[in-house]
């Protein structure tokens, strides 16, 4: 059970050495994590498999032999000690498909998020000039950033004023990045159960357990390998936990997530939370629990108006919530209607870091996040962003 500040290397001992001996399979053979080349290079589509579930309870010890009269007792032998048993769900919950198989077929051929020509230009450019040094030694510094160990897990949590503002793509692409660079564990949870999209952009297949489900199994005696049992394994060492399994009607409370979350958190170098919508009282726990804060909001005038107000109310409350704060401005499309860069020197007037993603032909497709078939303006911000956010959260304990 991991602990203190070793408890990267527990989990980690967790994750790649062999299963305790009373580890038990439930429904199938331990899965093995898909791999991928990189963020920056080819990644391969993720892919998901059931884990192993937990470990049966150990047996109680046998009772010592009686000491026969008039004799005196020897001094008792210690036993080690016992974990309790592991509550376990009377039923398990049906596995059901992300993408249901009516609609699996309507999915076009992924595109690559910009043009050839552009992608043809863009390579020339770096032949030509000096800039590629340069870009190498930023992607050098930022994996740095990412990869910093941390004592205690990272919180970070994703939201926005409203749906369509690209929260759950930047969840996604953060989400994303933190597992390609880091060597702990990295979760995603999504704590907006109104049908939302994580697992399929995570590229998930099938789902089971949900945030709510988990909140009534998690015990402290739990290991990683009891825990990942109930989650989807994504490649580069990530585990997804859905919000629900694409039904209209899943509720989420926050006494319910706030139980996920606190028994969570040290299994998981970072954890990326899609939350619901502004003012939705989950994200506002969210947001206050967290240890960095991203808003994602859509590069167009109404967006950035409302996101402003949000800004400006933030800056009423203890200095720490803006200070962590980072806004994603995402554009949407190819020319935004409004000057981008201009609106986010607006929105850092408050405090807040701005970040920019550029309009990206594959992001907008809206279906299963390839890295490879990123722009490469679109994964260097994605990047940046990460590395950005991180960093915030190591500042706030």
């Amino acid at each position: 059970m991991p602990h203190a500040d070793n408890w990267q290397g527990d989990v980690l001992r967790d994750l790649r050495g062999a299963p305790p001996q009373n580890a038990v399979a439930h429904g199938g053979q331990a899965s093995t994590t898909p791999t991928r080349t990189g963020f920056h290079e080819q990644t391969a589509q993720p892919q998901t498999q059931e884990h192993p579930q937990a470990q049966a309870p150990a047996q109680p010890p046998a009772p010592a032999p009686a000491q026969p009269p008039g004799q005196a007792s020897a001094a008792p032998t210690p036993t080690p000690p016992t974990r309790s048993p592991i509550t376990r769900p009377s039923h398990a919950p049906d596995s059901r498909a992300v993408v249901d198989s009516a609609l699996a077929g309507t999915a076009r051929r992924p595109r690559h998020g910009e043009p050839l020509a552009a992608r043809a230009s863009r390579a020339l450019c770096r032949i030509v000039a000096s800039s590629a040094a340069r870009e190498v030694a930023e992607i050098t510094r930022t994996a740095e950033t990412l990869q910093q160990p941390v004592t205690t897990g990272r919180q970070i949590a994703v939201t926005s004023i409203r749906g369509g503002a690209g929260k759950t793509t930047v969840a996604a692409l953060l989400g994303t990045a933190y597992a390609h660079y880091r060597q702990d564990p990295v979760l995603l949870v999504e704590a907006d159960p109104a049908l939302g999209s994580l697992p399929l952009r995570l590229g998930a297949e099938t789902l089971r357990w949900t945030t709510a489900d988990l909140a009534d199994i998690v015990e402290p005696q739990m290991s990683l390998l009891d825990v990942t049992g109930y989650l989807v394994q994504l490649p580069d060492n990530a585990w997804l936990l859905p919000g629900s399994r694409g039904q209209i009607g899943a509720m989420l409370d926050t006494a319910t997530y706030g139980r996920v979350m606190v028994a969570l958190r040290r299994y998981f170098g970072v954890t990326v939370v899609d939350c619901e919508t502004l003012p939705a009282e989950v994200a506002r726990v969210a947001l206050s629990a967290a240890q960095a804060r991203v808003l994602a909001a859509p590069a167009t005038l109404d967006g950035v108006t409302s996101t402003y107000a949000v800004l400006q109310w933030m800056r009423e409350l203890p200095p720490h919530m803006i200070a962590g704060t980072v806004v994603v401005l995402s554009s949407m499309m190819a020319r935004p209607g409004i000057d981008v860069e201009a609106a986010a020197e607006t929105l850092r007037s408050t405090g807040a870091g701005v970040h920019v993603l550029p309009y990206d032909r594959h992001l907008a497709a809206g279906g299963a996040l390839r890295t490879e078939l990123l722009s490469r303006p679109t994964r260097l911000a994605a990047t940046r962003l990460a590395a950005d956010v991180f960093q915030l959260s190591q500042k706030r304990r």
